[in-house]
């Protein structure tokens, strides 16, 4: 039996005026003064900077807050499954034209309707887009969909913050640029999404409006040989609606950044994500968000997010 991943997570203090940080290297959570030995994600924001973005979120005294305060978030699309099957769900919904014309190719070939495939970029190279770091919330937060849109959606992904510098990394180079390892949930709103996407210019609205992480992260060093196998699950009231993990990348999470780092200077705290893992979404599952609804994300050994969703 593995031992327990070490890990962090940070507590809110409105009284001082401090974020307290913590570990556990498996005996229980213990307070730490400085800096964890073996998270290097130096904090790139002010304490005072942080508590009154939690303040405006309405965290309570005492929760635990983001383990690391991203600078910036760049989200990838690793799984071929969910990319096809979210486009299926995607038609199902909102073009069910397109979804049963797509269903009868597939139910008269066995093979799988073209326009629901990534595109040739895609198996070239690790493509993702810029999100907003800023929304960025801690697992625990009641989360209520942008009044825009009719179709909140959730996305369980695993996350990485980098510790060091990049810059035209290899491989491996990248892997050990690796400080914290975190579960991310990428908040969609699938019916403005689907009019973004075909402007061209990719998703804005429709995921700005938030994302969290968990309120825990593992070191990056304790878990390097294994983000490729690690297993997840969607819970929805308590029901489970999804078993996944990170397994079957088209490019690993090594490639990935390297990939981002190419002519383009990466700074410690740049948060990098795999995408959702296949079967990770409701538009895949076919079980969209609604208010009442407690949400849970969870990928073993590195962390839980959990929301309640409201109206």
């Amino acid at each position: 039996m593995r031992q327990p991943l070490p890990r962090i997570h940070r507590v809110l203090d409105r009284a001082t005026r401090r974020i307290t940080l913590q570990a556990d290297t498996g005996a229980g959570w213990t307070t730490i003064d400085g800096s964890a030995p073996s998270f290097v994600v130096p904090a790139a924001f002010t304490e005072e900077y942080e508590i009154s973005r939690y303040e405006l979120l309405g965290v309570p005294d005492g929760a635990c807050v983001l383990p690391v305060c991203p600078v910036s978030f760049r989200d990838f699309m690793l799984y071929e499954k969910h990319a096809v099957d979210a486009a299926r769900g995607m038609a199902r919904r909102f073009v069910p034209a397109g979804y049963r014309l797509g269903l009868l190719f597939e139910t008269l070939t066995r093979r799988t309707f073209p326009p629901y495939r990534p595109p040739r970029l895609w198996n070239e190279q690790p493509i993702y887009y810029m999100s907003n770091a800023s929304t960025m919330i801690p697992s625990g937060i009641p989360v209520s969909g942008p009044g825009y849109s009719t179709a909140l959606d959730f996305e369980l992904e695993l996350g990485v913050v980098l510790g060091a510098p990049l810059r035209d990394a290899t491989a491996e180079e990248a892997l050990a640029a690796i400080g914290a390892v975190v579960v991310i949930n990428d908040f969609s709103a699938r019916d403005v999404q689907l009019a973004e996407m075909r402007s061209g210019f990719g998703p804005q609205k429709s995921k700005h409006f938030a994302t969290s992480m968990s309120t825990t992260a593992v070191a990056g060093s304790a878990v390097a040989d294994r983000l490729d196998s690690l297993t997840a699950s969607v819970r929805i009231n308590g029901r489970t609606v999804a078993r996944t993990g990170t397994e079957g990348m088209r490019h690993s999470l090594g490639a990935a950044i390297a990939h981002a780092s190419r002519g383009e200077q990466l700074f410690p705290g740049e948060l990098m994500s795999t995408g959702t893992l296949p079967g990770g979404s409701g538009m895949e599952l076919g079980r969209w968000l609604a208010p009442g609804d407690v949400l849970r994300l969870e990928i073993d050994g590195i962390g839980v997010i959990e929301h309640l969703i409201q109206g």
